[in-house]
């Protein structure tokens, strides 16, 4: 299609329980992506992207480490936006800290957010798959 615009997109996230790690599987296949964990090797997002999936869980009350310096090594030139998605069996907190700190990069993020409460079952993940279509 001549004059069609790919929007490039990349999803990272961090996960101890594998629940957050299935939402991040969804939202990349809807992107057409892979999702890639914060603490692998290749998880630096090194060319721009027009939209960055990322997300995290709620530990003790606040959001792990890794995820918190992954946000804080990214480059606000090579992410034109952002999107924060979550799971949490306690609250949507980490939604609102990952904000923060992406924010704190100069980094633009969505208003829309996606979480889900405890591990996703089939449904929502068809859901989260959904979810990442319409920012592409």
């Amino acid at each position: 299609m001549k004059g069609a615009f790919i929007m490039k997109s990349a999803v990272r996230y961090y996960s101890r329980s594998g629940n957050t790690r299935l939402v991040a599987e969804a939202i990349a296949k809807g992107a057409g992506t892979q999702a890639v964990s914060v603490d692998a090797a290749d998880a630096e997002v090194r060319e721009p992207v027009d939209v960055l999936f990322i997300g995290g869980a709620l530990y003790a009350y606040g959001i792990d480490t890794n995820l918190k310096e992954y946000i804080r090594s990214l480059k606000k030139e090579n992410v034109a936006k952002a999107v924060v998605f979550s799971t949490s069996w306690v609250s949507r907190h980490a939604l609102d800290l990952i904000r923060e700190e992406l924010k704190k990069q100069g980094i633009g993020v969505s208003e829309e957010t996606l979480y889900f409460r405890g591990k996703p079952n089939e449904k929502q993940q068809a859901e989260a798959e959904k979810f990442a279509k319409k920012f592409l």
